[in-house]
């Protein structure tokens, strides 16, 4: 065992032992701070509403094979009510098990010095992410352990940072970076037997879209109408769907849905869908689109079957609109088997969000009937690119959500969308929820942040690493 092989070894992560390139990297420096934002109006994620959130900030510095230097930057939400739902644990306590963990996440990359290309940096670590995750719930003593979802999540901005020093380094989009130039393996390396000879540029663009159209989302606890609003917050943004409606021009909207209550949740696509086809009607507009949200609270498949029925008989039109149904029932696939989806996925596309945390569970949720996945940059970019390759194989359909991402993070989940050629619309929800983190950044991002033509203008996102310089 040579010396490099020794340190990979007594650090618990494998060496890279591919021949290495002039432009790999190492990790020479990583340092992380918080950013705390209350939202402008509260967020309900599987039956629990959200009013705050803690942005995790990560700077780190990599060094080439050839000497050379760069910094690189991501930020991303610690989603906690999201990644790690609870029924014994309060958020505070699954917050601070992912500060706690973004402790152990920060001393594992920083003693990594292995050089590579960023999605092999990423694949040598990330079981050793999996594995420090079950320490910090012994450490912590948690009724819970933490999943693997929420280990993705916390490790995501360590991850992207260095995507984004090493396009910086070479003096272009990351995007560019993920060929057989740059990278030393194939899919098959990350993927298995079936992805053999494919190379990750296949499957990402190396420019963006020029532009996206905006998907804007209707929470559960958010008024639809006027006649919705108790006490207006008044800061001068809308706060009803047609007022969103005509401010942004929308053309998609996203409903999110409870699944434990079948005639509230058909009352609320009825609702949506008559608000929206007069607002749509004054502006002249014919076509536009929903996606479908139950955030996984659905009991089963015939509640969701019966609910499709209802919404068709009450609103045929409403549901012709409809592009897809995100992750209705359960996440965990394997404890559910039951919950297959291939009756409904023959009416429309069924995604999985939640469930995707890695190859393995993109290939049971084909095998129970899903047709679509989610993919989301805080799942880490390095696993974003290789499930959105592996969906694009198997002929998916694909969508990017983010996780009411400001700033860095929401730049950061744009670019993915408008890299990934299936994806054909982006979503933003911190320009709904939390618009005081984007401050700055709508500024240096025109059209971006503040949409008013139903477009995201994502032509933009082409600089230097994944284009999310901070200011």
């Amino acid at each position: 065992m040579n010396r490099r092989s020794f340190l990979a070894s007594a650090l618990g992560v494998p060496a890279l032992l591919h021949a290495r390139k002039s432009t790999d990297v190492r990790i020479k420096e990583v340092t992380y701070g918080y950013e705390d934002y209350l939202y402008r109006t509260p967020i309900k994620f599987g039956g629990t509403e959200v009013n705050k959130v803690t942005l995790l900030n990560v700077n780190v510095v990599v060094e080439s094979a050839g000497g050379k230097t760069a910094k690189g930057f991501a930020s991303m939400p610690l989603g906690n009510v999201w990644a790690f739902p609870s029924k014994v644990l309060k958020y505070e306590q699954t917050l601070e098990a992912m500060k706690a963990l973004t402790v152990e996440l920060h001393r594992i990359t920083a003693a990594y010095k292995e050089y590579g290309h960023p999605v092999d940096l990423n694949h040598a670590l990330e079981p050793e992410y999996v594995k420090v995750a079950d320490k910090v719930t012994r450490a912590l003593k948690l009724a819970q352990p933490i999943p693997k979802l929420c280990t993705l999540v916390t490790a995501s901005p360590f991850d992207a940072a260095v995507h984004d020093a090493f396009g910086k380094m070479l003096g272009r989009s990351t995007y560019h970076t993920y060929t057989p130039e740059l990278m030393s393996h194939d899919l098959g390396h990350y993927l298995g037997k079936d992805f053999a000879g494919d190379h990750l540029d296949k499957y990402v663009l190396k420019e963006p879209k020029p532009r996206m159209p905006l998907y804007h989302l209707v929470g559960a606890v958010d008024p639809i109408t006027a006649s919705d609003i108790t006490k207006r917050i008044g800061d001068g943004l809308p706060e009803t769907l047609p007022e969103w409606i005509n401010y942004s021009g929308l053309t998609h909207i996203k409903i999110k849905l409870n699944g434990e209550d079948l005639i509230w949740d058909v009352n609320r696509v009825v609702a949506v869908e008559r608000a929206a086809a007069e607002a749509q009607q004054k502006r002249g507009v014919t076509q536009w689109n929903y996606s479908l949200d139950f955030n996984e609270k659905c009991p089963n498949i015939e509640y969701l079957m019966g609910f499709i029925r209802q919404v068709k008989e009450r609103v045929p039109a409403g549901f012709k609109r409809v592009q897809y149904i995100e992750q209705p029932t359960a996440r965990d696939l394997r404890a559910n088997p039951r919950n297959k989806m291939h009756e409904a996925a023959k009416l429309l596309p069924v995604v999985i969000d939640e469930s995707l945390t890695e190859l393995d569970a993109l290939i049971l949720g084909r095998e129970m009937g899903y047709t679509g996945v989610a993919l989301k940059a805080c799942k880490g970019q390095a696993q974003a690119l290789l499930m959105g390759a592996a969906a694009q194989k198997y002929k998916m359909f694909l969508c990017v959500q983010d996780l009411t991402c400001p700033g860095a993070s929401m730049i950061h989940s744009a670019g993915l969308a408008a890299h990934i050629p299936t994806v054909a619309a982006i979503e933003c929800n911190s320009r709904q929820y939390v618009p005081a983190a984007n401050k700055g950044w709508d500024k240096r991002f025109p059209g971006v942040f503040d949409v008013r033509d139903g477009w995201v203008k994502t032509g933009l996102l082409n600089k230097p690493g994944l284009s999310a310089v901070p200011a």
